[in-house]
Order: C-alpha cells, then structure tokens, then sequence
C-alpha cells in the first residue's frame, strides 16, 4: 500500500510533468525509485496512469469552452456540409491524432509495462529526443522569420494524423507526448502555442482511454494500494496540472523550448550517471 506521502509527490510529479515537454513518465519511473517502490510492479505502472486523470480534468475546465467550441462544431459539421469550417477540421485533426497511440499503445503494452520500465530507457530516450525538439525550434525560427508558420485556422486532418503518429514514441518512457506532439507540430509549421494547445487537447482521449484500461485490467492490483491514495493523488495532479497548464501557454508565447531542451539533456546525463555509479538500480 502506498502511503499519502508517496501519494502526493508522484501526484506533484505528474501535474508538474504532464503537459511540459520533459517526459512525465520518466520523472514518475524517477521518483517511484526515489520512494523505494518496484517501478517494474504493475500496480504501481496503473497507478500512475490512474492519477493522470486529475491532468484530464484540469485540461477539460481549462479548454472547456473551446472544446465545446470544437465539439459543437463538430457535431454541426456531421449534417451540414456548408458549416464545416476552422473549427470542424480542427475537431477532427484532434481526433484522428489521437487514434495512433492508442492503437500502438493496447497492441505494445505488454512491452511498455515490462521491458521498456527501465531507467536507462529513460535516460536514453530524455537525451536522444532532444535532438528532435532541437530541430524543430529550428524549424520553428527558420518559418517564423519567414513569416511562414500557420495558426490554429489552418490545421487540418493531415496535421493531426503526423502529430498523432509522431505521439506514439511518447510510449517510450524519457520521450514525453508533449515534447513529441508540440515537435511535430512545429515541424509541420505550426506556431508554437497552437501546437502546444493541440498537444493538449490530444492529450484528453488519449490519456483517458489509457487510465481506463488499467482502471479495468489492474482493478485488483489497485485496491492494494489504497482508495484514500488513489484519490489524493489524482486532486494533487489535478491543481498542479492546472497551473502548469496556464504557465506552460503564457511561456511559449515568448520563449523557444530550449530551457526544457537543455533540461532534459542535464537530467539524462545525470542519471545515466547515477546508473552507471551504481547510485540507482535500473528497475
């Protein structure tokens, strides 16, 4: 059973993670270890993907009047072909995105539970994928002196379904989906806080259908932990989501991605080296 504490630093974990670009699940496989828990124990992997559901609702009442936006529009582009606009292929491009990972993310899970649970993953994954977000804050600059960079009006299906494919190394833990689907929405030439907004909003199915699952398969792993933890950790993830949330928009509207970049090169040399000391076992 997990004790509160444990609860509210992987739910601060989780809400501080979720959402910027560092990799949510190698910090959570990180501070697991740091707690002393099996990081390799599957009730402890559904743990951590029950308490994104707090980062679920923080990003529903932050968007919630866009989303209804979208949805509406949606819903009134399905029977009328004359109101499918801005927002109808937008809806869609959020949809057909966050179809992928789910696909690659039920079909691999046996592999992303078991083998890829390890902090040299990690390590790896936190380096090598900043290489990635690196060229596309080049991309980035190169089409914003250019003036080329499309907004949130000329996103289509085609963009949602690359991030979506893009989405899925975020399976890979030390990856991140945020760090994955704002690169490539930035290689796509989209403008960095509508590819963070995008981000976001395939971040609500796919997380949603991803704590389901494990609510469902690991049910009985999870009453062993504890009801009264399970909670505390979601609300803790809730607020702290939240704020990242608004901070995270506000950031990106004036300052490239290269404090994470550089972050996450740091935090990966680091502890590949706390690895190779023998300072932290690996799973």
């Amino acid at each position: 059973m997990l004790s509160y504490f444990d609860a509210i630093v992987l739910g601060i974990v989780e809400g501080l993670t979720e959402f910027l670009p560092v990799s949510s699940t190698g910090h959570l496989t990180i501070a697991e270890k740091v707690l002393g828990l099996s990081v390799d124990d599957k009730a402890v992997t559904a743990y951590t993907v029950i308490i994104q559901f707090g980062a679920i609702v923080a990003t529903f009442l932050y968007f919630a009047k866009k989303i209804a936006r979208l949805f509406m529009a949606w819903v009134r582009g399905l029977t009328n072909t004359e109101a499918r606009g801005h927002d109808y292929n937008l809806a869609w491009a959020v949809i057909v995105g966050s179809l992928p990972v789910g696909i690659v993310g039920f079909l691999a899970r046996n592999v992303i539970e078991g083998p890829l649970r390890s902090l040299w993953v990690v390590a790896i994954a936190l380096v090598l994928w900043s290489g990635v977000m690196f060229v596309a804050e080049r991309r980035h600059d190169v089409l914003e002196k250019q003036g080329a960079q499309r907004g949130e009006g000329q996103v289509g299906v085609k963009d949602g379904l690359l991030i979506g494919l893009m989405q899925c190394f975020s399976l890979i833990p030390g990856v991140s989906r945020s760090g994955a689907t704002i690169s490539a929405g930035l290689l796509r030439g989209i403008d960095r806080v509508t590819a963070t907004e995008l981000s976001f909003f395939m971040a609500i199915p796919a997380l949603t259908a991803a704590g389901a699952f494990q609510a469902v398969e690991q049910r009985h792993d999870l009453a062993g932990l504890g009801m009264g933890q399970m909670v505390v950790g979601i609300v803790v993830a809730f607020v702290v989501a939240y704020a990242s949330i608004a901070w995270l928009l506000k950031f990106v509207a004036n300052n490239s991605l290269m404090a994470f970049i550089n972050y996450r090169i740091l935090a990966g040399l680091g502890l590949a080296l706390a690895l190779g000391m023998g300072w932290i076992a690996a799973t």
